[in-house]
């Protein structure tokens, strides 16, 4: 076992919001926690950080806050968070470093580990304690098996969750205590700076990983040019788009927009299935949505055994009248 104790989960926000995938980790933080007997301790990273620290503060499951609270880290800088991150865990003292497996978190956490000189686990599914040491679950061979890695040593296990791989943590009524660290930044931490992503144009442009509301295709659709239906219905929604593995294979869609066992595995309050059956590989992609709607003339299709809504019937006839009425409705 690592020589500290408890989990710290490192969390990412916007415009002083909590990201999605940060509730996840932390439900993730929280469950390896108990096992180990320990405590969650999230770290709060940015500049003007006050809101988000209050929110994640009455998250379930946390136990304290620490903020790191830097005008120079406004915009991410890996330099500069690989060094708040060791302090941080110099501060905490933790057995496990827990973070979202964001372009982000798979770029400051193996910095990380490199620096404390300890393992890293990327992409990481599953998190455990087994026989006194922390043990990661990692997809491998395009998610067609998952390897066990154990951590040996006496670092802190470092490791990055892939999103959509763990519930969302919800608010609470309690308030845990909030404190902040000071850490000094040098040149050489600054050096570099990322500059934020341009917003894609287009309907169902947003990225499938933080998405609330998606929309995904399906190969009832039939021919490329009826998924047409499925980006006009996700305008409506203000939602993303995606697609099944068949259809990304046969290059209807980018692979970027592909969800399954082999693509994106995403958790949106709303996921809209379009045309699809159900494969088990894809359900693997959208177990954790909060609420399924299916709709697939075959009644007898699986995508309706996990859905919280289903419309049996013609999709070319059911979505034009729905998007009809998201119309109206938008006025």
């Amino acid at each position: 076992m690592a020589g500290g104790s408890g989990v710290l989960v490192l969390v990412e926000h916007a415009e002083g919001e909590l990201k999605p995938v940060s509730l996840e980790v932390i439900t993730a933080g929280r469950s390896l926690a108990d096992a180990m007997g320990g405590s969650v301790t999230v770290g709060v990273i940015g500049a003007g950080v006050a809101a988000p620290a209050e929110s994640v503060s009455r998250v379930v499951g946390v136990d304290a806050v620490v903020t790191v609270d830097d005008e120079h880290l406004a915009t991410y800088r890996g330099t500069a968070w690989t060094t708040v991150v060791a302090s941080l865990i110099d501060e905490v003292q933790p057995a496990a470093v827990l973070a979202p497996a964001t372009t982000s978190g798979r770029d400051y956490m193996p910095r990380v580990a490199a620096r404390l000189g300890t393992g890293h686990a990327a992409d990481a599914v599953g998190v455990a304690f087994a026989d006194g040491k922390v043990v990661a679950t990692r997809p491998m061979l395009e998610s067609r098996v998952q390897s066990a890695v154990a951590f040996e040593g006496d670092g802190p296990a470092t490791i990055s969750m892939r999103p959509g791989s763990s519930p969302r943590a919800a608010a609470g009524d309690g308030s845990a205590p909030v404190r902040a660290l000071d850490v000094d930044l040098s040149e050489a931490d600054l050096a570099l700076a990322v500059a934020p992503p341009e917003a894609p144009e287009g309907a169902g442009k947003q990225a499938l990983s933080t998405a609330e509301r998606i929309v995904a295709g399906g190969r009832g659709l039939g021919e490329p040019d009826k998924f047409a239906l499925i980006e006009e219905l996700a305008a409506e929604l203000n939602a993303a788009v995606a697609a099944t593995r068949p259809l990304s294979d046969a290059g209807w869609r980018p692979h970027s927009d592909q969800i399954g066992q082999t693509g994106a595995q995403v958790s949106p309050k709303l996921y809209i299935a379009v045309g699809i059956s159900g494969a088990v590989q894809h359900l693997v992609g959208v177990q954790n949505a909060d609420f399924i709607v299916a709709i697939n003339r075959d009644p007898n299709a699986p995508i309706f055994k996990v859905a919280s809504f289903g419309i049996v019937g013609d999709l070319f006839e059911v979505v034009p009248a729905v998007i009809a009425e998201l119309k109206a409705a938008n006025g």
